[in-house]
């Protein structure tokens, strides 16, 4: 996964004040915290990637309780918020941890981070209300998918 570590690596430099603009509204939020999310979350949900890709995050929010969550977050309609804590029951600590580590950020704020962005995102990925029957495909064609993400909200 050379790109993707490159990818992420450049994202998390921005992240933490590079030679980019810093991102509005301290580092959990702003353009800059989604830009460095960006290769995060093609990691997670990246049919390719150590999660399962969607479907495997649906069935991990579905084993948290959390299933009318992440529903809210595909289906059409207002997105369910999810917390910091929750995100963290849901991926569990070893995955926060290395999410936080990609970053360079504690682990509480690679949360907060993924809590306020994730919604969102997949919302996103899946317009027509239903994940995609084959997923959201690879961790290269994802992530060109998320970068188109970055113009105004």
């Amino acid at each position: 996964m050379g790109l993707l570590d490159s990818l992420v690596g450049a994202a998390a430099d921005a992240l933490r004040g590079g030679d980019k603009e810093p991102p509005q509204g301290g580092a959990a939020g702003g353009l800059g915290g989604l830009a460095a999310l960006l290769p995060v979350v093609a990691g997670l949900l990246a049919n390719n990637g150590q999660g399962g890709g969607l479907a495997g995050l649906v069935e991990k929010f579905n084993q948290a309780g959390l299933g009318d969550v992440i529903a809210s977050w595909i289906g059409q309609g207002q997105n369910l918020p999810v917390s910091a804590q929750q995100l963290q029951d849901v991926l569990g600590g070893d995955t926060i941890g290395q999410v936080a580590g990609q970053l360079g950020v504690e682990p509480g704020q690679a949360s907060e981070q993924l809590a306020q962005w994730l919604p969102d995102l997949v919302n996103k990925l899946t317009p027509e209300g239903q994940a995609p029957e084959g997923g959201l495909g690879g961790a290269g064609d994802l992530l060109g998918q998320l970068g188109s993400l970055l113009g105004p909200r």
